[in-house]
């Protein structure tokens, strides 16, 4: 499951093709931040004219297996960025840390990835800033983004 709950951007229409998820096939996308649409290629793939939008048909048209490569790419074309997003397609989840908090938790049922915890279960982990997740099943691999400390 996706979920997202999403601020209006100041002169930005505000309906529903402007609310993550974003789709694409199976893939649901959200993003958590912020990026000037100037360093974002046009896209006539965007569901809408919100940063979000047209940064996840960005990420839809390279792929998901370069998610970490074009998020250092905006991240660096837009330093005020925040870049967390998070995809999902049923069977894998992967997220990116850039400039947000993003929190994991660990439970026999499966892995919950948040920006921040929900509740006050001790097993919650912090994700460090500029690093990418990847959740296959139980399997969680934490792969650190160019510029991560």
């Amino acid at each position: 499951m996706v979920a997202a709950v999403r601020s209006a951007s100041v002169g930005m229409p505000v309906e529903p093709s402007a609310v993550a998820p974003f789709t694409d096939g199976r893939w649901l996308l959200s993003h958590n931040g912020i990026v000037d649409r100037s360093v974002l290629p046009p896209s006539s793939r965007a569901e809408s004219v919100v940063d979000s939008a047209v940064l996840a048909a960005l990420i839809f048209d390279r792929g998901l297996d370069a998610l970490g490569d074009t998020v250092v790419e905006v991240g660096e074309a837009d330093p005020n960025a925040r870049l967390n997003i998070l995809a999902g397609n049923g069977s894998r989840l992967i997220a990116t840390t850039w400039g947000d908090t993003l929190s994991i938790l660990r439970r026999d049922d499966g892995v919950v990835l948040a920006s921040e915890p929900y509740d006050d279960d001790p097993r919650w982990q912090d994700v460090p800033d500029r690093h990418l997740v990847d959740v296959t099943g139980a399997q969680v691999e934490l792969i650190p983004l160019k510029g991560s400390s």
